[in-house]
C-alpha cells in the first residue's frame, strides 16, 4: 500500500512538471513593451536600409522572431503583403480583403492604427505559432518612413487573452515619452 501511494504521488508530481514544462511561461511570452520596441527598431531599419532590408523579416530565424511574436511588414498603399516570416504564403499576396473568423478586416484597422502619430493596437484572432488553432492577438502597427515609398507599415503581436486595448494605449503613452521611458 505505501508503494503503490507513493508510486501515485510520484506519478503525480511527474505529471504535473510535466505540465508545468509544456505550459508557456512569462519568458516565453512577448510583453507589449517588447513588441513595440521590436516594431520600432525594425521601422527603424527600413528607414536607414530602405527596401533592401525587407529581406530581414522574413526569416523565420532571424532577430525579427523573438519568444512567441514575430515582424511583419505590409504595402497598405499597394495592398501587398511584403514580409512574414511565418507565413511566406502571403509574402507578395494583397491583404486588405483578409478577415478573422469575426469578420474583422484585419489589415485594413492595422493600415488605420498604423497611420496614427504614435502608431496604434489592433485586437483580432490569428493562429499563434506552434498553438494549431485561433487565439485573441493584439498587434501594433506604426508607419515606416522609407524613400521613395509610402503606405510601408510594420507590425508584431501579443497573443494575451487578459490585456485590454485602454492597458495597451497607456504602455503606448508612456513608451511615447522620453522622460517616462528613455530610448534604447
Amino acid at each position: 500500500m505505501k508503494f503503490a501511494t507513493t508510486i501515485g504521488l510520484m506519478g503525480m508530481l511527474l505529471a504535473c512538471g510535466v505540465a508545468r514544462a509544456a505550459a508557456p511561461t512569462e519568458a516565453d511570452v512577448a510583453s507589449a513593451e517588447e513588441t513595440v520596441n521590436k516594431v520600432r527598431a525594425a521601422a527603424r531599419l527600413l528607414h536607414e536600409k530602405g527596401s533592401s532590408a525587407y529581406a530581414d523579416f522574413n526569416q523565420k530565424d532571424g532577430k525579427w522572431v523573438w519568444k512567441d511574436s514575430y515582424v511583419f511588414v505590409f504595402d497598405c498603399r499597394k495592398d501587398r503583403m511584403i514580409a512574414h516570416p511565418m507565413r511566406p504564403d502571403l509574402v507578395g499576396k494583397p491583404i486588405l480583403q483578409i478577415t478573422d473568423n469575426a469578420g474583422k478586416y484585419i489589415f485594413k484597422e492595422l493600415c488605420k492604427a498604423g497611420s496614427e502619430p504614435r502608431g496604434g493596437w489592433v485586437e483580432y484572432s490569428w493562429s499563434k505559432p506552434g498553438a494549431g488553432r485561433l487565439s485573441r492577438k493584439i498587434s501594433y502597427a506604426t508607419t515606416a518612413d522609407i524613400s521613395f515609398a509610402t503606405g510601408i507599415q510594420v507590425s508584431a503581436g501579443i497573443y494575451d487573452e487578459g490585456i485590454t486595448l485602454p492597458e495597451l494605449a497607456k504602455v503606448l503613452e508612456k513608451m511615447s515619452d522620453p522622460a517616462k521611458y528613455p530610448a534604447l
